[in-house]
């Protein structure tokens, strides 16, 4: 799977990221053709007509639709990486090392992966692809299951507190907006898990306000964005703990 560098626009922290591969209806595993080289955009507002790039799956021919490949840097920030056209070539020496300049530092890995002394490895995450707000709540609800929250349940009308997941000891919200979750929205669910003696956990597919994400470092409630594969990606301390340790 190619992996190209990406550098952030907003505090200049290297990664590099590959993007995830799905399964075409014809079997074989399909991912966007990423353009190396080209700069990562920050998305600031989310148009879902937007959000979705076509791929043409080597196999079979087949052209379809997939979400839009995405990097949260741990600086917050939404990255959306740019892709190939479907009907452009790869470049003939793609996968050959650029040995025009010496390499340079290694690049720092997305987040902080697992660590091999936990007591309880999970198996991989297998996530669903979101193509509206119902979707990504249930991305969220799936993936705090896959951490060991047993009987996560989502109400059946939205309370005005703003839960949209609840389980044993645990709240969780899920942010769908096109703008980054307000400092406001982070407070109301430190207080709501306060009272209700449980672990807070926050989703956003926008990212978070520099005093949102401030605040929840403060008060230790994990920060986790969706991208559009449905792949949930921690970006504050609280959130990496919560992926090593699990419920």
């Amino acid at each position: 799977m190619e992996a190209v560098p990406v550098r952030c626009p907003v505090c200049s922290r290297d990664h590099t990221y590959a993007a995830p591969a799905y399964p075409c209806p014809c079997g074989a595993p399909t991912a966007p053709p990423l353009r190396s080289g080209a700069p990562a955009v920050r998305v600031t507002h989310r148009a879902w007509n937007d959000d979705w790039v076509t791929v043409r799956c080597a196999s079979c021919d087949r052209r379809d639709q997939w979400p839009q490949p995405e990097l949260c840097c741990p600086c917050g920030a939404v990255l959306r990486i740019p892709v190939r056209p479907a009907d452009a070539a790869a470049p003939p020496d793609a996968t050959a090392p650029d040995t025009t300049a010496p390499p340079g530092p290694p690049a720092a890995p997305a987040h902080i992966p697992l660590p091999r002394t936990a007591a309880h490895p999970r198996p991989a995450f297998r996530p669903m692809a979101i193509r509206g707000g119902h979707d990504a709540v249930s991305a969220a609800g799936l993936y705090l299951t896959w951490l060991g929250y047993r009987d996560v349940v989502q109400p059946g009308t939205r309370p005005a507190s703003g839960i949209d997941l609840r389980a044993d000891g645990l709240v969780a919200q899920v942010d769908t907006a096109a703008a980054p979750t307000s400092l406001r929205a982070v407070e109301c669910l430190w207080l709501n898990a306060l009272g209700a003696a449980a672990t807070g956990v926050f989703f956003s597919l926008a990212g978070y306000a520099a005093d949102a994400r401030a605040r929840a470092d403060g008060v230790g409630l994990p920060l986790f964005v969706l991208d559009l594969t449905g792949t949930p990606q921690p970006v504050n301390g609280a959130a990496d703990e919560l992926v090593s340790t699990g419920a």
